[in-house]
C-alpha cells in the first residue's frame, strides 16, 4: 500500500527485458478496504488501455482479497490479451520477500501469447490459477494459493510460462457501466446451533438477494427452513457448500435440512462456486436483471 507502480516495478530490473512496460498507480489502498466499484472502474481502465493498444496487463495488490477481485474482474472483461494479477505474502524489505518475483512471474505470463485465452489469472509463487478457482488457503505461507479440486493451471519454470490446462470456454461477461448502482447481496454463513437472527435480519433489511453458506454439500438445521423459504420467495437465494473444495448438491440426500428442503422452498444451488465467489456473480446477475431461470443456469454453467 506504501509503494506506487514505479516503485514496485525498480524491484525487478529484468522486466524492461521482457516488454515496454508503462507502470500506473490506479489505487492506493489495502486489499481489505477495496470495494466492488473500484474493480468496475479498473475494468473500464484496462479496457482503454487495450485501446490504446497494451498487449498484455498486470495488476498489483494485497493479498487479502485477491481471490475475490481477481473472479470479479474475470466476469467484467472480455478483451484479447493477457490479464494477470499478483501480490506479496512477505513485506516489502522483509527477508526472503516474495513481491519481485511474483511480478516478474506475473508480467512473464502477461508478455505470453498462449495466456491470451484464459480469462483473468493469478500467478504467485510461480503457479498460474484461474480466477474461476483460485482461493487463498493459508494466512501468511508463501504457498498461500491454490486452485481447489483442480490445481493451478500452469507455472513458469526457468522463464519459461507453462500452461498445459488452459480452459475450454469462458463464462458469461458483464459490461458494467461506473455509474451503475452496486445492489446489496448478503452472504450468511450458517454456524452449529445457530439462531435465525441473522435470517431474519437479512429479511428486514434492504437486501436483494442473499447467498447462504451451508453445512456439508449444502445442509442446514432444520430450524432455520421456514425463515430461509421467506428470504428466497422475497429475493434470489443461493446456497452453497461449507467445505473449501466440492460441490454444492442438488439430489443426494433426503432429510431434514437437506438440499432437496432448500430447493424445495426456492433456494438456488451454487454447484461449484464457493460463497464469496457465489455472492459477487449473484451481484452481477442482478444488475444485469436476469430472472431466476437466468440466475440458475449461469451457476450450473460456472461448475466447469
Amino acid at each position: 500500500m506504501e509503494l506506487d507502480a514505479e516503485s514496485i516495478l525498480l524491484a525487478v530490473p529484468e522486466a524492461g527485458q521482457l516488454a515496454s512496460i508503462k507502470p500506473e498507480t490506479f489505487r492506493q489502498t489495502g486489499s481489505a478496504d477495496l470495494a466492488f466499484m473500484d474493480i468496475v472502474e479498473l475494468a473500464a481502465r484496462i479496457r482503454a488501455e487495450v485501446e490504446s493498444g497494451a498487449k498484455g496487463v498486470v495488476v498489483t495488490q494485497g493479498t487479502d482479497t485477491l481471490e475475490e477481485t481477481a473472479f470479479l474482474l474475470d466476469r467484467l472483461l472480455w478483451v484479447d490479451i493477457p490479464v494477470v494479477m499478483t501480490g506479496a505474502m512477505r513485506h516489502s524489505g522483509k527477508t526472503g520477500e516474495d513481491g519481485p518475483a511474483n511480478l516478474l512471474a506475473a508480467l512473464q505470463v502477461a508478455a505470453c501469447s498462449s495466456a491470451k485465452d484464459c480469462g483473468v489469472v493469478v500467478v504467485i509463487n510461480n503457479e498460474i490459477h484461474l480466477a474461476r478457482f483460485v482461493q487463498k488457503a493459508h494466512s501468511t505461507s508463501v504457498s498461500a494459493f491454490t486452485s481447489l479440486p483442480l490445481g493451478p493451471v500452469g507455472y513458469i519454470s526457468e522463464d519459461r510460462v507453462q500452461i498445459p490446462l488452459k480452459p475450454c470456454r469462458q463464462h458469461r461477461k458483464f459490461d458494467l457501466d461506473v455509474n451503475i448502482r452496486i445492489p446489496k447481496v448478503a452472504l450468511i454463513p450458517l454456524i452449529f446451533d445457530g439462531s435465525n437472527d441473522v435470517l431474519e435480519h437479512v429479511m428486514n433489511a434492504d437486501y436483494e438477494g442473499a447467498v447462504v453458506q451451508a453445512f456439508g454439500a449444502g445442509h442446514v438445521n432444520s430450524r432455520h427452513l421456514d425463515a430461509l423459504k421467506q428470504i428466497a420467495e422475497a429475493m434470489p437465494t443461493i446456497y452453497c457448500s461449507g467445505p473449501p473444495a466440492g460441490e454444492t448438491h442438488v439430489k443426494s440426500c433426503d432429510f431434514q435440512g437437506s438440499e432437496l428442503r432448500l430447493i424445495e422452498r426456492g433456494l438456488i444451488p451454487a454447484f461449484g462456486l464457493k460463497a464469496n465467489k457465489a455472492r459477487l456473480l449473484l451481484t452481477l446477475m442482478l444488475v444485469d436483471r436476469a430472472s431466476r431461470e437466468e440466475i440458475a443456469k449461469e451457476y450450473l454453467a460456472s461448475s466447469g
